[in-house]
């Protein structure tokens, strides 16, 4: 009989022992969830952050874009500006032409001897 309470008491042991290693592991693996948890939650808050962050760009980039859209108009302006001043030194390279032309007809009426 001493033989069996003495296995009796070995296999309690060892049942005891598993046990207990069992519920470690377990306690383990629960902790390692837990972690996981907390983290992924700071991330969705993270990612949340960066969705807020991503409407104000999007808010900046549109007010940008209307703003360009309003430089655009300026630009034509410019551009329409730019065009008319070259038409305008045309015409006054044309104006200097004709004008030293006829300054050097009028030299050539007073240098000429009058005629009678």
């Amino acid at each position: 009989m001493a033989g069996k309470d003495e296995l009796a008491d070995s296999l309690n042991d060892l049942f005891t022992s598993v046990s207990t290693m069992i519920k470690s592991e377990l306690q383990g693996t629960n902790n390692h969830l837990e972690l996981l948890e907390k983290m992924n939650l700071r991330v969705a808050e993270e990612y949340n952050g960066f969705g807020d962050v991503a409407s104000g760009l999007r808010v900046f980039v549109e007010q940008l874009k209307n703003k360009s859209s309003s430089f655009d108009e300026y630009v034509q302006q410019i551009s329409e500006i730019e065009r008319q001043v070259t038409d305008f030194e045309a015409v006054i390279s044309m104006l200097d032409k004709y004008a030293s032309l006829l300054e050097s007809k009028v030299q050539s009426l007073y240098q000429s001897p009058p005629t009678s």
